[in-house]
């Protein structure tokens, strides 16, 4: 199992508690799920925490 495909599988895990909210919580388990297909795929292409702290480091300047 690949890692994009992984993540896309948590995301809709973490957001299934909100699946019997009706339309909107359909929307946030695709949203979540999007969230964590993009971030596997950029894990899997070489990101690390450190970029993530980076950006937040450099935006706090």
């Amino acid at each position: 199992m690949s890692t994009p495909f992984t993540g896309m599988i948590a995301g809709m895990a973490l957001a299934f508690a909100g699946f019997f909210g009706g339309f909107g919580a359909f929307l946030l388990v695709a949203a979540l799920g999007g969230l964590g297909w993009a971030l596997g795929r950029w894990v899997e292409r070489g990101g690390g925490v450190r970029d993530v702290r980076d950006v937040f480091e450099r935006s706090r300047r």
